[in-house]
């Protein structure tokens, strides 16, 4: 008889949903191709569900040159166009403009910063800002605040409720239930990273 896996309450039964929940979501990501995704990802999920994005993933990666960087830095008004045609994706023109400036905002940042890697880490939270009831907010200071820092630096499509999804999905806090199955394992490789 196999044990039953005590989980966050907020995946469903699906089956892509919980393999996301169990081997990503929360666990520290160091690849700035990745973590670019994410950001663009998390601006497009915006008034969604995450699964809808999950399910259209591959596609987004096909339609944005899996998130080259550089390459969807050069994207154009044919691009936009494109991309405005593919049901794959989300047809959103704000949010698929803001995609390709934010690829220009991400270079800039790497040749002001030296690395998006570095620079997203810095914004790692120590101790999640969980409420009394031990519930877990939209958005803290820590995400409106780096909300705003990207705001000032031209990104669009990135609140605070937005980075805050963000920070929770790629490591840069620990909101897995306490008694979720993976939570110590995610908060194990954040302290390893932290530490580096």
């Amino acid at each position: 008889m196999t044990e039953e896996r005590i989980r966050c309450s907020w995946p469903t039964t699906d089956e892509q949903y919980l393999a996301y929940h169990d081997h990503e979501w929360g666990r520290p990501t160091t690849d700035a191709r990745r973590l670019f995704e994410k950001i663009c990802l998390e601006g497009f999920q915006s008034g969604l569900s995450w699964l809808t994005i999950l399910r259209k993933r591959e596609n987004f990666r096909a339609a944005f040159a899996d998130f080259d960087i550089e390459r969807v830095a050069r994207f154009g008004d044919r691009d936009v166009e494109r991309l405005l045609g593919d049901a794959g994706i989300i047809r959103h023109r704000g949010k698929i403009e803001a995609t390709i400036n934010n690829a220009q905002r991400a270079m800039e940042l790497v040749e002001r910063e030296g690395s998006l890697v570095d620079w997203i880490w810095s914004w790692a939270v120590v101790d999640p800002e969980r409420t009394v009831d031990g519930g877990i907010p939209a958005s803290t200071e820590h995400s409106a605040a780096l909300a705003k820092e990207l705001k000032r630096r031209g990104w669009r499509f990135f609140g605070p409720t937005t980075a805050y999804a963000f920070m929770q999905s790629e490591g840069l806090t620990n909101d897995h239930d306490d008694s979720c199955f993976v939570r110590d394992a995610c908060e194990s490789e954040r302290r390893a990273l932290l530490a580096t």
